[in-house]
Order: C-alpha cells, then structure tokens, then sequence
C-alpha cells in the first residue's frame, strides 16, 4: 500500500464516524487522521471518491462553517441538501453554526 492510499484510508475511516446531522471541518479531519495541517489533502482525496462510494464527503466543510464548492454550482446544491435532509442548518448567509452542528 502506497503511503498515499494510506492516507486517503485513513481520512475516509475518519469521514465515515461523522455521524449524521453534524459536519466537521478540513482540518479536523486531518487532524485526526494523523496528517495535522493538511487540510488540502482532505479535500483531495474527498474529490477524489468514486460516485458509488460510502463516504459521506457531504459532512465536510471548511473551517468558517461554508461549503467550499462554488456557491450555486450543482456539487455545492448537492452537498447542501444532503446536509439539509440530515437536519443540518444553514443561516441567511450559508454557514452552519459549528458550535451546534459540529462533530465533537
């Protein structure tokens, strides 16, 4: 296994415990993935997941509580209403409050 698989499975282990109607951050994924200040990497390898996979990559946004996907394209619709079927709440503004729907 190439230290890069390592990594990615390591990140998707961690984005598979976000439970449902929470989000964590970039870099807490990275963190605790064992890859502090890598918070590119997680969205690499997130990018990177096949359309048929388990990983619940909606759950993961950036650290001031947005989507990182251009707003209004079809990924950031997408990932939106995902978040928004699991009970995930965003402002006027789009950000979700991290103190409430926060992983951890």
């Amino acid at each position: 296994m190439t230290l890069e698989l390592s990594m990615r499975e390591r990140i998707y282990a961690v984005v598979r415990r976000i439970p449902r109607g929470r989000v964590a951050t970039y870099g807490q994924i990275a963190r605790l993935a064992g890859i502090d200040g890598h918070a590119r990497q997680v969205g690499y390898a997130l990018h990177s997941l096949p359309a048929e996979s388990d990983v619940p990559w909606h759950r993961v946004i950036n650290a001031r509580g947005r989507i990182s996907l251009p707003k209004g394209s079809h990924s950031y619709l997408l990932q939106r209403s995902l978040l928004e079927e699991e009970g995930v709440e965003f402002d006027a503004q789009g950000m979700v409050d991290l103190s409430r729907f926060g992983w951890r």
